[in-house]
């Protein structure tokens, strides 16, 4: 079957690594399941499995890709929930979460295979192409904002780097739960789509908010960390799922975490539970994931060089 793979790791040059081209389709397994896959999207969790992080070198080739939707063995849409080992099911309850193309093969391929447990119903109001969004990047801003953050409607919110899956998410999350969603962006053009998305504003990176916020959603790391934390009002919360800018920030701001009495809590990806509840979000209030482009798998490379280069906004999904 056709896939984009991994066939080499390179930290500095990724994209070197990534290949397009024939490998062997998932074989029946008990407790699995083999999913025609039919719209899968790039999360930068796939770069850096290029870049060999979360991935050794003894399990090359590796079909990359985390989320997906497609239609089972029954004919039924589906939609796959891409963390394995959650319960145990179909691995066995010793073996550690991972995430798809950590240990298993993944969805940028015509079929992927699962723990039939990670199969979940596609409702009918989202298409492939969006239902394929929402497993990594929206599942972890639902859980950062809903879950970890703990927002309630009225709060208000700064979702830092507005153009990425993760903040476009939670943009357009926040807005539909009645939160006032603050956001950042170095790109001017990126700042003009946050406020049409929802955003109460949309600032320049560093720049002060009109009122410190309840909450904040950090993806963006050592850039924004200070900022971040000296937005907060007191007794707040930063939530922080990745660190697209490093992770050694100048200034830890430890004093006015402790004086202010934050809380600073890492987020990553979330539960099965948290994803129905998505999908049943999604369905219910017209939400969609916005997508930045489609491209059949075979362009694949375009879509990898487009998200490494941060000029998507919103999603990059593939068809098969």
């Amino acid at each position: 079957m056709f896939a984009a793979y991994a066939a080499r790791i390179d930290r500095d040059q990724p994209l070197s690594g990534l290949e397009l081209g024939e490998r062997p389709a998932p074989q029946a397994r008990s407790g699995w399941t083999n999913v025609t896959v039919k719209a899968a999207s790039l999360n930068h969790h796939d770069l850096w499995s290029l870049r060999g992080v979360g991935l050794g070198e003894d399990k090359l080739p590796m079909i990359l890709g985390c989320d997906a939707a497609g239609v089972d063995e029954d004919g039924n849409e589906v939609v796959l929930h891409s963390v394995v080992g959650e319960s145990g099911h179909g691995v066995g309850p010793k073996e550690p979460l991972s995430i798809l193309t950590e240990r298993y093969q993944g969805t940028f391929a015509e079929q992927v295979a699962v723990p039939t447990w990670n199969v979940l119903p596609k409702p009918k109001e989202l298409s492939f192409e969006e239902a394929a969004c929402l497993p990594t990047a929206w599942l972890t801003a639902y859980r950062m904002l809903f879950t970890n953050a703990g927002v309630r409607p009225g709060n208000s919110v700064l979702v830092q780097g507005a153009g990425g899956g993760v903040a476009t998410a939670a943009i357009v999350l926040g807005k539909a739960a009645g939160l006032r969603v603050f956001a950042t962006s170095r790109d001017e053009a990126k700042r003009k789509r946050a406020v049409e998305l929802g955003a109460v504003e949309a600032l320049e990176p560093g720049a002060r908010l009109p009122h410190r916020v309840d909450a904040v959603i950090e993806t963006v790391g050592a850039a924004t960390w200070s900022h971040s934390i000296k937005s907060l009002r007191r007794g707040g919360t930063l939530v922080i799922s990745g660190a697209t800018s490093g992770n050694n920030p100048p200034q830890a701001e430890l004093t006015r975490i402790f004086f202010l009495e934050l809380r600073v809590i890492g987020s990553t990806m979330g539960s099965k539970d948290e994803l129905e509840d998505l999908l049943a979000f999604c369905a219910a209030t017209g939400v969609r994931p916005v997508i930045d482009e489609v491209l059949p798998l075979d362009q694949a490379r375009a879509g990898f060089e487009r998200m490494a280069t941060g000029g998507q906004f919103g999603k990059i999904v593939l068809t098969v």
